[in-house]
């Protein structure tokens, strides 16, 4: 009877349960079927997001200045099904050794903290995604993998060992270029966007376009479901030739670190394309006393007083109006301390003109008298048809270089009074005005190239991601400024500069590269500090102004600037330096700014990028002789002659003198000796092989151009 009941009992137990499930089964699935079935699709209807691959940023040969890597972050899964407790315990001293060793972002004993640390939480509290190792590469995780507990086994469950792919964006050139270039970074809602340079300019470019996915219920598992796949970014390469831009900024850097200068910049330019080449910004460090100079704002592209280097720009106007002709006319340049005095300004002073001038010689003598005289006799009726008259030759045009934060020339609308007069009288030589360096560097670019204002650019071609390559045509922002007579005068005048008696860049002769073009020295704009306080040049006169600051200049500090091409029978480059507050013993522009521009014209020289190669033209006949040892060292001759027992001359044969302008003789010479002989003699060397000199090209006692290369065998029997 007790059975029965018992039995009875759970039976009626058992209906219940079943009548409750078929209750909740009809419920779910007929009676709230709409409401359940909302709340499952809640998560099904849901978009995902699918990130595209930003695109890759090219140099012009194809060299990759910025792409993506695959990196990995390393996890640890401690709840993992079969993970090796025990073993992982027992390993932990040996695992601390290894990433101590590889990894030194912790000592042994951090590292040992680190592993031990999850085990003192219960097996629930542990984490399954414990952080081990960031965002490193993939040969780190391949070493990982075969670090103590790591090596037991291949399978994840057992070690917990995960691995996360992380994309990065990388620069292989480091810090080359990198205000040009651009970096990148992340912003709302974790995306990675360019912050700066080309990255940001053209970053709706090269980051693509998303893709869109959403969870799908599958027979087994719900899964992403891609409804659009993303579009990747466009590859974009852009002008930068990596050589040049080592150069460049070397160069650049180099003459920073010898003159304390604040900051520099750069830029090199070719004068058929506007491509530019090379750009480089560089400024001290402000980390307590560091010397370095690093990249920083890119000066290029915003405005500073120009100084006497828009003088050039100015005759430009002159010439194309008429009124500086006839070339030979000459004006009176007062005496320094009387000067020149227009409308009741303050006097216009010539640092070292000749007592008359006329007009072809006021940019080889840099005359600010000169050149006011003769902009403000034309416009003296209406002062700002100046502005206009630049603003018709496209100067106030924006380029689209592709350069972030990109600025253009500041001309300030004057009235035509007394004032405005005055303030002509000073923009036509440089000052009240504010330029870019880069628009000085076009300006002069188009003189170099006949007149034609090409238009500067960073970006020559993209690239989809279905491999359609989309060229960007060389474009002008005016058929021309001016004349092709008229840009040949311009750059004879230019030419004087550096090669006529009165030049002021005279520093930068030379008989391997011909340079032209202008000196500029601004004094810097004072700012509101207090007495004694060194002003941070950063902020003086910055491109952020809307115009010049008002006040005085500050005594002592000064802007240098040269612009010029090169060769100058036949432009290849126009190149433009900026050099900011330097030391006060160096105070001339073409020893600073325009070295600069001469060490680079000439270092392109050397490795054949202007055009330049060799004349090998028929070598004269010399007698061939073997040579075992030849020194210039006369003692050093006496010591091995005296060393080996033999009689001085017997073995030892020392090259014969050549002439001037002919090929040293450097055969059976040391590789040390026989380069030193060969710079001494103005020529650029290139060898091959070990041991002394056996055969060198051209041939000894040829002659060839100081600045050609001279190739050199050496061999050891």
């Amino acid at each position: 009877m007790h059975i029965l009941g018992r039995l009875g009992f759970i039976s009626l137990f058992i209906i219940a349960i079943a009548a409750s499930i078929v209750f909740m089964a009809v419920n779910n699935t007929i009676i709230n079927a709409a409401e359940w079935n909302k709340k499952g699709n809640i998560n099904l209807d849901d978009t995902i997001t699918i990130k595209p691959l930003r695109g890759d940023i090219l140099a012009s040969d194809g060299c990759i200045l910025a792409t993506n890597l695959n990196y990995f972050n390393l996890r640890i899964d401690f709840k993992a099904k079969r993970f090796m407790i025990r073993e992982y315990s027992a390993a932990i001293d040996s695992l601390a050794d290894s990433l101590a060793h590889y990894f030194p972002r912790h000592t042994r004993d951090g590292w040992k903290e680190y592993l031990a640390a999850p085990l003192k939480k219960s097996r629930k509290e542990r984490s399954s995604a414990y952080m081990l190792l960031k965002e490193i590469p993939d040969d780190a995780v391949r070493r990982v993998k075969q670090f103590p507990f790591f090596k037991r086994s291949n399978n994840a469950n057992r070690t917990g060992l995960v691995r996360e792919r992380v994309l990065k964006r990388k620069y292989p050139y480091g810090e080359m270029a990198t205000l040009s270039i651009g970096r990148v970074g992340e912003v709302a809602r974790r995306e990675v966007r360019g912050v700066s340079g080309l990255e940001r300019a053209l970053d709706s470019l090269l980051y693509g376009t998303p893709g869109k996915a959403k969870k799908v219920l599958f027979t087994d598992r719900v899964a992403n479901w891609t409804i659009q796949p993303p579009r990747n970014g466009y590859t974009v390469t852009t002008t930068i030739d990596i050589t040049m831009q080592d150069i460049l900024e070397y160069e650049l850097g180099d003459m920073l670190i010898k003159t304390g200068a604040e900051w520099g910049t750069a830029l090199l330019m070719d004068v058929e394309t506007g491509d530019i080449k090379a750009i480089s910004n560089l400024e001290r460090d402000t980390v307590p006393g560091s010397e370095r100079y690093i990249e920083a704002m890119n000066r290029a592209v915003l405005a500073y007083e120009p100084g006497s280097v828009v003088k050039t720009i100015s005759m430009i106007v002159a010439l194309e109006d008429g009124f500086a002709f006839p070339l030979d006319r000459t004006f009176n340049i007062e005496p320094k301390g009387v000067g020149f005095r227009y409308c009741g300004g303050r006097p216009i002073n010539d640092t070292h003109s000749p007592a008359t001038l006329p007009v072809n010689r006021f940019l080889e003598y840099s005359s600010n008298i000169g050149m006011a005289k003769l902009l403000t006799s034309h416009f003296e009726n209406d002062p700002n048809a100046f502005r206009e008259r630049l603003r018709d030759l496209g100067f106030f045009d924006r380029f689209h270089t592709g350069m972030a934060r990109e600025r253009t020339p500041y001309f300030p609308t004057i009235a035509n009074n007394k004032g405005g007069r005055i303030a002509l009288s000073r923009m036509v030589f440089g000052y009240s005005t504010m330029i870019p360096p880069l628009y000085t560097c076009a300006m002069y670019n188009a003189i170099a190239n006949d007149g034609k204002f090409v238009r500067p650019r960073l970006v020559k071609a993209l690239k989809s991601p279905d491999g359609a390559d989309s060229i960007i045509p060389v474009t002008y922002v005016r058929d021309s400024v001016c004349s092709r007579k008229n840009a040949r005068i311009l750059r004879d005048m230019l030419h004087e500069v550096v090669w006529g008696e009165g030049g002021t860049a005279k520093a930068l002769k030379n008989d391997i590269v011909t340079i032209a073009g202008k000196t500029g020295t601004c004094r810097i704009l004072a700012e509101t500090k207090p007495s004694g306080h060194k002003p941070d040049s950063t902020k003086k006169a910055s491109g952020n102004d809307k115009r010049p600051q008002i006040g005085g200049y500050l005594d002592g500090h000064y802007r240098l600037s040269f612009c010029g091409f090169f060769p100058y029978d036949k432009p290849r480059y126009t190149c433009f330096v900026m050099i900011s507050d330097p030391s006060p013993a160096y105070k001339g522009a073409a020893t600073t700014s325009g070295t600069v521009l001469k060490n680079v014209a000439l270092k392109l020289y050397s490795r054949g990028m202007l055009d330049n190669c060799s004349k090998l033209e028929d070598e004269p006949e010399v007698e061939s002789r073997p040579t075992l040892y030849a020194s210039n060292d006369e003692n050093r001759h006496n010591r091995l002659a005296s060393g080996l027992h033999m009689p001085s001359g017997t073995v030892i044969t020392a090259p014969g003198q050549t002439d001037p302008g002919l090929v040293p003789d450097v055969r059976g010479l040391g590789i040390r000796e026989a380069v030193v002989t060969l710079e001494k003699a103005g020529y650029n060397v290139s060898f091959s092989g070990i041991g002394y000199v056996e055969t060198q090209t051209p041939a000894p006692r040829s002659r060839i151009a100081r600045g050609s290369k001279v190739k050199i065998t050496l061999k050891q029997d």
